[in-house]
């Protein structure tokens, strides 16, 4: 099981890395494992987009969580410049959300 701060603590890394360019930031956890993270910056400019945010899988995946991109989201409109949504999948974890703790909203 991940708890949510251990997430925040890899978008942080994340985030330290990338600099400008990128910057990521959570939007949702779901209890199926399903994480949402927005990332913003002139890296949507670039070649290879989807490498920006499968980086964040990366490091994840160094510190041993299981994760993999599953979708990338364009924003349409003015947001489709500096904006990608990422649909990440944790392998193997259950209420992630609560980190496996059965606090409901308080968790």
């Amino acid at each position: 099981m991940v708890r949510k701060y251990v997430l925040e603590d890899i978008v942080e890394l994340y985030n330290k890395l990338h600099g400008v360019e990128a910057q990521a930031k959570i939007l949702e956890i779901k209890d199926n494992g399903i994480v949402f993270v927005e990332f913003k910056g002139s890296f949507c400019h670039t070649c290879g987009v989807r490498d920006w945010l499968e980086d964040l899988a990366y490091l994840a995946q160094s510190r041993g969580i299981q994760v993999e991109l599953v979708e990338m989201i364009e924003p349409r409109g003015e947001e489709r410049d500096f904006k990608r949504v990422g649909v990440f999948k944790l392998s193997g974890s259950k209420n992630i959300a609560c980190g496996g703790l059965s606090g409901g909203e308080n968790c």
